[in-house]
């Protein structure tokens, strides 16, 4: 027990618990925390960007042939394509099965429009692909990290990273200093991580103040469906997929279970993606794989957001008494898998992206995104859950792909009992932490 109280797992749960009974029986107070929630997730912010930027050059430099970063992008992109397809396609099959928006018989007169104004403004940038295309690429280097776009840093790190596995020997300086800021980088978060207890409780008794306790357990039959899709893709469809790796998906989760008890107290994955890696790095997987495939995960393979999406689109459907064609559902589809890219970064992501599929398809209103609003903040937590999970067996499935990941080890780790982990002496890097094997109760 004493384990427990004093690991960070152990802390966020109790934040966790603390900030639902703090929300029931003071909930005015509770809303005077959310600055705690708000804060915690832009200090993670702060550094993200640094951090992605130096991890994938950092891998693209060390990985020598740029044949093989190329190869191993191609394979990541194919996988992630497959995968948001199979997400799409469970959204739209449980909510035809399910029929949560069935009998709602809204009037779309009725809805205030005034409160979509924010997310639909965002969403006209998205309906064109040129202009799409066009801002994933950054006015300038400085620009995309004042933003904090992670795909603009996504594509001036690749460049970055690719002159510089170029220019060999000549670059071995430059190299070497943006090793040792990534492990700069990376303690800073370690210092940031620490105050995750702090932005779970701020984050969870804000909504239990300002929704009440019975939105805990009552959030409607969309809620409901949508977890029950997330649990369906987790434990089956990426249940397969790591088996057919060798290993097990259930046994990974519970691995990650400290990064991701803070996913579910804040609901956004930003929180925990150096942790992901150094842990995905421990089990076995190599440094490069993981820092090309996890930070282009994090804007092209949103598993989470791709059940949401079409979920979301035929609820919609189904409250406002939509019909809707197979050609509807086949463009709803189609269009998913192009704005479902980059939506990591945009503020009210679902909302904005959903606006902008809705804007494609004229037969289903896009008013009718003003029934979701409420429960947005619910579901995102199962959107980041799935996501995350998602990617770090994206990066285990590439890995074994391209042989880059010792098996032997990943089973060792993975095996471990639930009070032990692989953690990182104060001086090693991850490989120096791989290469020793310290394990140690936590």
């Amino acid at each position: 027990m004493l384990k427990f109280f004093n690991s960070l797992f152990g802390r966020v749960v109790i934040a966790l618990v603390g900030g639902i009974v703090i929300g029931a029986l003071f909930p005015h107070f509770a809303q005077s925390l959310r600055p705690l929630g708000d804060g915690f997730l832009k200090l993670i912010k702060m550094v993200i960007g640094p951090i992605v930027f130096c991890v994938v050059v950092s891998g693209m430099a060390n990985a020598g042939d740029l044949k093989k970063v190329g190869r191993v992008g191609v394979k990541a992109v194919v996988y992630f394509e497959i995968m948001t397809t199979i997400a799409l396609v469970i959204g739209a099959a449980l909510a035809f099965l399910t029929r949560p928006g069935v009998g709602m018989n809204i009037d779309l007169h009725s809805l205030d429009a005034a409160s979509l104004a924010t997310y639909t403004e965002h969403a006209k940038s998205l309906k064109d692909t040129a202009g799409f295309l066009l801002k994933i690429i950054p006015d300038t280097a400085i620009d995309a990290f004042a933003k904090g776009d992670i795909l603009q840093i996504l594509v001036f790190s690749v460049l970055f990273g690719s002159a510089l596995s170029l220019l060999g020997e000549r670059a071995q300086r430059v190299n070497g200093l943006i090793e040792e800021l990534s492990h700069v980088f990376f303690r800073v978060m370690s210092f940031i991580i620490k105050l995750a207890p702090l932005g779970v409780l701020g984050a969870i008794a804000f909504t239990t103040g300002a929704y009440g306790v019975a939105s805990l357990k009552q959030l409607g039959m969309l809620v409901v469906v949508f977890y029950a899709s997330c649990i369906v893709f987790v434990a089956v469809v990426l249940g397969i997929v790591m088996r057919l790796s060798g290993l097990s998906v259930f046994k990974l989760i519970r691995y990650l279970r400290e990064e991701l008890s803070i996913v579910l107290g804040t609901a956004s994955s930003d929180a925990v993606l150096p942790q992901i890696m150094r842990k995905l790095e421990w089990m076995g997987v190599k440094d490069s794989t993981v820092g090309l495939v996890i930070p282009t995960g994090y804007s092209f393979n949103l598993d989470g957001f791709s059940i949401y999406l079409t979920l979301a689109v035929i609820f919609i459907a189904q409250a406002t008494n939509t019909p809707l064609s197979m050609h509807d559902l086949i463009v709803v589809v189609l269009v998913s898998l192009v704005t479902s890219k980059g939506a990591h970064g945009i503020p009210g992501s679902a909302i904005v992206i959903l606006a902008a599929t809705l804007s494609a398809i004229p037969a289903i209103p896009v008013l009718g995104l003003v029934l979701i609003l409420p429960v947005d903040w619910f579901v995102g937590i199962a959107r980041a859950l799935t996501n995350l999970i998602g990617n770090c067996v994206a990066t285990v499935v590439v890995a074994s792909w391209e042989s880059d990941i010792d098996k032997a080890r990943a089973r060792q780790v993975l095996n471990l009992a639930p009070g032990y982990r692989y953690i990182a002496a104060e001086t090693e890097t991850p490989a120096e932490a791989q290469h020793h094997g310290h394990a140690h109760a936590v």
